[in-house]
């Protein structure tokens, strides 16, 4: 088996036990876990492998804030992730957001699909701020987001693009880049 093959293998392999154990840890064993209840559960998991910018974290009295831009395709599922959850002291929560100047106070935001009309203005008004941006819109690393959820063989993996990270000042652990489909180094 060659280098690269093996690499590939062991890569999916994280990956897959890394979405099996986060989806057990919340109560979907037993049960078909849905794309999102899959990626609620990711978003949650983003936040352990991500170091924010000192200026983008917010007081410690403040709760660590996810927050979906646009239509809300978790529902209650992302709560129920989030429920009781906490970083570096801080509370993480959900919050839906109408635009994106709303999302002082985030950390995540998830881009709707609702909102790929206007990704372009988005993501401009989004940049500096330090915040991580997610999505499951065609294209999203290629089109300036950070993260974007793909299916793949039926099941949920991301692809992550280190240099639009990089440029908000945030750090994407190696762990984290290890387990993406794919990594992209430009936009």
């Amino acid at each position: 088996m060659s280098p690269l093959s093996w690499l590939f293998k062991l890569s999916s392999a994280i990956a897959a036990a890394f979405a099996l154990l986060a989806c057990t840890s919340f109560g979907f064993a037993g049960e078909q876990a849905t794309a999102y209840q899959v990626e609620a559960v990711y978003l949650y998991n983003f936040t352990k492998f991500v170091q924010w910018p000192a200026r983008a974290m917010p007081v410690k009295s403040a709760p660590f804030a996810i927050c979906i831009l646009g239509a809300d395709p978790f529902g209650p599922v992302l709560d129920a992730a989030l429920g009781g959850e906490s970083i570096q002291g801080a509370q993480i929560v959900a919050r839906r957001i109408a635009q994106p100047q709303d999302a002082a106070g985030c950390r995540i935001v998830f881009v709707s699909s609702s909102e790929e009309h206007r990704l372009k203005e988005i993501l401009a008004a989004l940049s500096g701020t330090g915040v991580l941006t997610v999505s499951d819109i065609s294209d999203f690393t290629k089109r300036g987001g950070m993260i974007q959820f793909v299916q793949t063989d039926g099941k949920v993996r991301f692809e992550v693009n280190v240099k639009n990270a990089t440029d908000a000042g945030l750090v994407l652990s190696a762990d984290l880049i290890e387990v993406a489909l794919a990594v992209r180094t430009g936009s």
